[in-house]
């Protein structure tokens, strides 16, 4: 069942030149699909990650930052291989032998060094990744590379995913267009600390591996890490960026001149439908919702007021059920650790402002607060009245649905 809250369809994303798609169906947990994406990126491609921070962090996690933490040689081309169904994570020794495994037959398959195959897997936890069947599918994939393989890509990597996510950007400098595009999967175990289940970003723009890790260590805070839909991180989290080089643009060389800034601004815009859209697909959610916390005293403050009233079962379930109750997000708050004054605090649902100076607002309807409930569509207003820090974070509403995808999750 696709979710209510997904869009159209997928997206007619740019191809980016230098960045090549297969999928295919190599079995590793899901019979009659593809679970398999394969990447090929050309010689001169910059490479930048952000990864879980999660302690039982999966293999292929640790292995990529590993390979990102020292000077990247971008004249080599460079691979990501992406398996769903599994993983990979809390398998011990096996798990890197496996990584090295699946590595290995990538660069064989696409003659790059294996240094340069980043790697990533997602689904169920402590299960041996059966990675011969990932091997013994890449030679064909690497036959059936396509620029215009992204749309299959990302519909090989969704597990509890109903739809496949893509968004894009063009920016337009006087030297010539550069291009973004981008793909991700998400639905439960999402409350990222870095990027958000898997994403992958890809851009012709002419810039340096360190000014592309710069650039996207900026944008993560206010998309990836301002989504949430089960409190639960990832131990699998992984968000890759890479940049061709290909574009006819000038390269990005100042990051504070006009074409960089816009660069900057275009990936965020990118990154943020994507963080969004693994909102709007969040596990058997009914409704998307905006958390605004205004008149903080600090960002921090902000930041835990926002996540506490996202997170909460009962103001979610609340959500679900159409019910106006305030009260708890006034608990939501409370809870938050974040320096609160019942006094000062101003809560609203929309435009509709139902409590303020400590109590219920005067204006307060019944009525109309349940008739916008309904909507699919909601945001929840909080103001501290305490200083100027503010944070806005998305979430989703939690049902009985969610409780049967993950009661049979393994099954």
């Amino acid at each position: 069942m696709i979710s209510p809250l997904a869009p159209a369809a997928f997206p007619d994303l740019p191809q980016i030149a230098g960045a090549e798609f297969a999928s295919a169906a190599a079995g590793v947990k899901y019979k009659g699909r593809t679970d398999v994406m394969l990447v090929r990126l050309a010689p001169g491609t910059a490479i930048a990650g952000a990864f879980t921070r999660s302690t039982t962090r999966a293999a292929c996690v640790l292995d990529c930052q590993a390979k990102l933490s020292g000077k990247q040689d971008s004249s080599q081309g460079a691979a990501i291989v992406v398996n769903s169904g599994n993983a990979n994570a809390f398998t011990g020794a096996a798990g890197q032998m496996a990584v090295d495994k699946v590595a290995e037959a990538a660069a064989q398959a696409l003659s790059v060094p294996a240094s340069r195959v980043f790697t990533s897997s997602t689904g169920v936890i402590g299960e041996p990744l059966p990675w011969e069947r990932i091997t013994g599918i890449l030679g064909d994939a690497a036959a059936r590379l396509d620029a215009g393989g992204a749309a299959d890509a990302a519909r090989a990597i969704m597990t509890t995913d109903t739809f496949p996510k893509g968004a894009s950007a063009t920016v337009n400098t006087e030297s010539g267009p550069i291009h973004i595009s981008g793909i991700a999967k998400g639905s439960g175990m999402i409350a990222p600390d870095m990027a958000t289940m898997l994403v992958y970003l890809f851009t012709d723009a002419k810039i340096s591996a360190a000014n592309l890790q710069k650039l996207l260590s900026r944008q993560v805070d206010e998309t990836f890490n301002a989504i949430t839909v089960d409190s639960d991180t990832s131990t699998s989290d992984a968000l890759i960026l890479a940049a061709t080089g290909q574009s006819k643009a000038a390269p990005l060389e100042d990051m504070r001149s006009k074409d960089a800034r816009a660069f900057a601004d275009a990936l965020g815009v990118v990154m943020l439908d994507l963080a969004q859209q693994v909102v709007m697909d969040g596990e058997g959610a009914t409704k998307f919702i905006e958390v605004q916390v205004t008149g903080a005293e600090t960002a921090a403050d902000a930041h835990k007021v926002a996540m506490s009233i996202a997170n909460s079962p009962l103001v979610k379930t609340a959500i679900a059920g159409e019910d106006a109750n305030w009260g708890r997000v006034v608990m939501a708050v409370g809870k938050s650790g974040a320096k609160a004054d019942r006094d000062r605090l101003t809560i609203r649902f929309g435009d509709i402002v139902v409590a303020e100076n400590g109590w219920r607002a005067p204006s307060y309807d019944e009525a109309e607060t349940s008739a916008y409930m309904k909507g699919d569509r909601l945001v929840i207003g909080v103001d501290l009245g305490l200083g100027t820090a503010s944070r806005t974070v998305w979430t989703c509403d939690l049902t009985h649905r969610y409780i049967d995808i993950n009661a049979d999750y393994r099954s």
